[in-house]
């Protein structure tokens, strides 16, 4: 059995059979399923058993040209000019179906992408739903939303979504827009576009105007192709940072909107007056969740020094209880890395802060034979100038830092080129204050991490990106304010 040596739970593996997954998919264009014009396939996989799954389509330009003409149909055509009244019920309709069709959504999410059920379940789809359902109180209130200004649709939405997050990215990015007025192109990741072309069956059911929404899989020549179109008006994307420059460069001088929520390397601060168990959970709910495989994870642990040798002890403990295995069991606390390349990764810069002379602790796993796992990892005795403590490695892995003040704690925290999430945990409300202005940070958590509420807006800065999306705040991205 997958998991840890000194724990015998009996296996607890959540039922595939709500989920029906087709041999082949099409492109959802003009509100149906098309075949793309090279009919070119390819598989995806679950990461959990390295099986495929289905085949799915691979969107060229004139795919694109195609999804982005029935989007701008669609905007002409009457979707700008309903009332936001009318638009709210599009999206309460979406919210209400995502939530009767959840556990569905839920297996479909973790057989595509390797997370947890637990965390699908409990986590991606309700806040998916909650965001179709936050936005659709927007939608008529776009009047009142910025004093004295007039907020009016851009028009075609460009949207290309990761693979750690891929119903709940959809959604962040879905909902505003179509509460301000906008059609939409999404582009689901490789690895991940299942839940993305499920999603399209609620659209119909929900029965949106066809070209509101259109979904186009493919490669890294469909995005770029999506992004170069002329007839898209604002692009937004989550992914890597090295992506994001490709894209703003591309779009430099083109009148083009544009956001991006790129990567991080946040760091997770915690004073001696914090109470220590429940940074223990924080830390592991911080790293460890959706097997680090979060852009504001919280990778870089710092930790003052007196209490430092206690929250170690602590962390190892814990961590000696997680169990990696099938991410279909309900027991499960870490599942699958999403991909060989990615797992490749981790397993590189792990290797990488061994060889810099940084101490490793691993706990006693049996990884499955099948699939792509690693092990939840602590580093201690790092440095500020490792690549560990550096660099984003998108994995259930963290690095370990001390700090005598809260001073030295500020530098080392701002010590990366990502500005997007930090934790602080102390007593303190003051200190909390104090610092949460010092951090060089879009989102900062205090005494919990990786919290999130639709109502609630959530991005970076510096290389993590510009834009914001949640709340009043992500509405912004997608409307022109007029007089």
């Amino acid at each position: 059995m997958a998991g840890n040596f000194n724990l015998d739970y009996a296996p607890a593996p959540e039922s595939t059979a709500p989920v029906r997954v087709d041999s082949q998919y099409g492109l959802f264009v003009g509100g149906e399923m098309v075949a793309p014009v090279t009919e070119r396939l390819v598989p995806t996989m679950n990461p959990a058993t390295g099986q495929k799954l289905s085949e799915v389509s691979v969107a060229d330009a004139v795919d694109v040209d195609r999804a982005v003409g029935a989007a701008r149909s669609a905007w002409e055509g009457g979707w700008r000019d309903l009332p936001g009244a009318e638009r709210a019920k599009y999206l309460y309709r979406v919210a209400r179906l995502l939530q009767e069709r959840a556990r569905e959504f839920a297996v479909l999410e973790t057989m595509d992408g390797g997370k947890p059920i637990r965390e699908s379940r409990d986590l991606d789809i309700p806040l998916a739903a909650a965001h179709f359902f936050h936005y659709a109180g927007w939608a008529d209130k776009l009047d009142y939303a910025f004093s004295g200004r007039r907020a009016v649709s851009l028009g075609v939405a460009a949207q290309i979504i990761p693979w750690n997050f891929p119903l709940l990215m959809a959604a962040w990015k879905l909902a505003p827009a179509l509460a301000c007025g906008n059609t939409v192109v999404l582009k689901p990741a490789p690895t991940t576009p299942l839940t993305a072309l499920l999603l399209t069956e609620v659209l119909r059911d929900a029965e949106l105007p066809p070209g509101v929404v259109n979904v186009v899989t493919g490669d890294d020549a469909t995005g770029a192709a999506l992004v170069d179109h002329p007839g898209v008006d604002k692009v937004a994307f989550t992914g890597s940072t090295e992506a994001g420059r490709t894209i703003g460069a591309a779009l430099a001088g083109t009148g083009k909107r544009l956001t991006l929520e790129l990567g991080g390397k946040a760091a997770n601060i915690v004073f001696d007056d914090a109470a220590l168990d429940q940074v223990t959970e924080g830390i592991v709910n911080g790293i460890y969740f959706n097997g680090g495989q979060v852009c504001c994870a919280g990778s870089r642990l710092l930790v003052q020094e007196n209490v430092a040798d206690a929250v170690v002890g602590k962390l190892q403990r814990r961590m000696d209880t997680l169990r990696v295995g099938d991410p279909l069991d309900k027991n499960t606390d870490i599942g699958a890395i999403n991909s060989q390349a990615q797992l490749n990764r981790i397993r590189e810069l792990v290797a990488h802060g061994v060889a810099e002379g940084a101490d490793l602790y691993t706990p006693p796993c049996v990884l499955p034979d099948q699939g792509f796992f690693h092990p939840p990892a602590l580093f201690t005795n790092v440095s500020t100038a490792h690549r560990i403590a550096q660099e984003e490695i998108f994995g259930p892995v963290l690095s370990v830092l001390t700090f005598r003040t809260a001073s030295e704690a500020v530098v080392k925290a701002n010590n990366t080129p990502y500005g997007l999430s930090a934790g602080i945990w102390t007593e303190k409300g003051s200190r909390i204050l104090w610092m949460a202005d010092k951090m060089k940070a879009g989102v900062v958590w205090a005494n919990t991490f990786n919290r999130f509420d639709p109502t609630s807006p959530f991005g970076g800065y510096r290389e993590s990106g510009y834009g914001r999306e949640g709340g009043r705040a992500g509405l912004l991205p997608y409307v022109e304010l007029v007089a």
